[in-house]
């Protein structure tokens, strides 16, 4: 408990001197993480996949979903599919490609390595976006995406690891895999919200409101992470849900408030929880050791992003879905790296061969993405004049 209040106390000073230094907030608390790593504190909070994917990543995508417009999504739905999907597994594909002719590795090792490094992190994206003041359609693909491609990202990832200890793999099988695990997701997401909606319409109490809300938030992701489907399109289906039922009065003026108030908080709270924590592990990584496969996994990945962004967004150059180019060097370049990729990382198994090598090529992808991307993000939507855009803003 201790440690959670000192990165509290940490992301209150670094929100305060990153606006005035004007640097990102999230390359200010990976900065105070790598220096906690110096000071005679023992910080004893690990990166693991439940922490990830049951404490910290669904009060994250709700407070997120809650403000997304139906309208607006409904309308990009098939290219956000399209990148969540065929995206990630184009970017995996090139990755693997690099990294297995490039840093020498095995094919098991780059396939899995391409696979946990394709999915952008929601984690990141968001953070980093809602920093630069980006609005509108840009914004609207960005996030969502990130937030998508977690299912393909999730059964992938073990398919890659069955690939990799020899077992056979059937392409229609690890298909319907995907799409069970998108749809049990939005399904669980729906049942909850729905439930949380029911009962929100019988109380006008704001502290009973604001408990729905977690239990929407919390509730739709374990539900579907316990039927090994995405519980991160639950939550966001879940969030989706209550932010645009807001205005029909299933809860109090004062429990929105409340609730949106709280939820504001949360995710500040778990962005100072997650960054602080991969600067401290990025402090204790000895990269030297494995210095030319991080490299070309760092290039690999970028390349990798690209592969996915540009083919995908070429499908729709002639429909009225078509992406913008200068949004595509966006999506490129804003394709960030994080947590999530972390978790999946340090999942592998102990007797893997590769292990270890594959999660520094993690952490040092993560590192180049909060650091080079991440401080280089408002210059290139600045160049590209996208920072001060207003036609097309998603009401928030």
């Amino acid at each position: 408990m201790e440690q959670i209040e000192l990165i509290l106390l940490v992301g209150a000073i670094v929100a305060i001197t990153a606006k005035r230094l004007r640097i990102p907030y999230t390359v200010g608390l990976v900065v105070a993480g790598i220096l906690i790593d110096f000071v005679p504190i023992r910080f004893d909070i690990n990166f693991s996949k439940p922490l990830i994917f049951g404490i910290l990543l669904p009060p994250l995508i709700f407070e997120d979903a809650i403000y997304i417009s139906w309208r607006w999504l409904r309308h990009d739905l098939p290219v956000i599919l399209a990148f969540a999907i065929l995206g990630v597994l184009l970017s995996a594909l090139a990755t693997a490609v690099l990294m297995y002719y490039l840093a020498g590795w095995t094919w098991e090792a780059a396939v899995i390595f391409g696979v946990l490094i394709a999915a952008t992190d929601p984690v990141s994206v968001i953070a980093t976006f809602r920093e630069a003041d980006v609005h509108g359609r840009l914004k609207l693909l960005v996030e969502s995406e990130s937030l998508f491609n977690d299912a393909t990202a999730a059964v992938g990832f073990s398919i890659a690891l069955a690939f990799a200890f020899g077992e056979q793999i059937y392409f229609p099988t690890a298909f319907l895999q995907v799409v069970l695990s998108i749809v049990g997701g939005v399904v669980c997401g729906l049942l909850i919200g729905f439930g949380v909606l029911f009962l929100a319409g019988r109380t006008d109490e704001d502290l009973v409101e604001l408990s729905l809300t977690t239990i929407a938030a919390f509730g739709s992701f374990w539900l579907a992470e316990y039927f090994s489907c995405s519980g991160v399109l639950a939550t966001l289906t879940a969030g989706l849900l209550l932010g645009n039922t807001l205005s029909w009065n299933y809860f109090s003026k004062k429990g929105t408030e409340l609730s949106i108030g709280f939820w504001k908080f949360s995710a500040f709270a778990v962005n100072s929880i997650i960054f602080v924590t991969i600067g401290v592990n990025i402090g204790k990584r000895d990269f030297a050791q494995f210095i030319v496969p991080i490299l070309v996994a760092i290039g690999a990945a970028i390349v990798g992003r690209a592969a996915a962004v540009y083919p995908v967004s070429a499908l729709f150059f002639r429909s009225s879905l078509k992406v913008e180019s200068r949004y595509q060097h966006v999506l490129v370049w804003g394709g960030l790296r994080g947590a999530l990729g972390l978790a999946l990382a340090l999942g592998i198994p102990e007797e893997f061969s590769y292990r270890r090598q594959i999660i520094l090529a993690t952490f040092a992808v993560v590192a180049f993405s909060v650091f080079a991307q991440g401080l280089t993000m408002r210059p290139l939507l600045r160049k590209l004049k996208l920072v001060t855009e207003k036609s097309e803003k998603v009401k928030r």
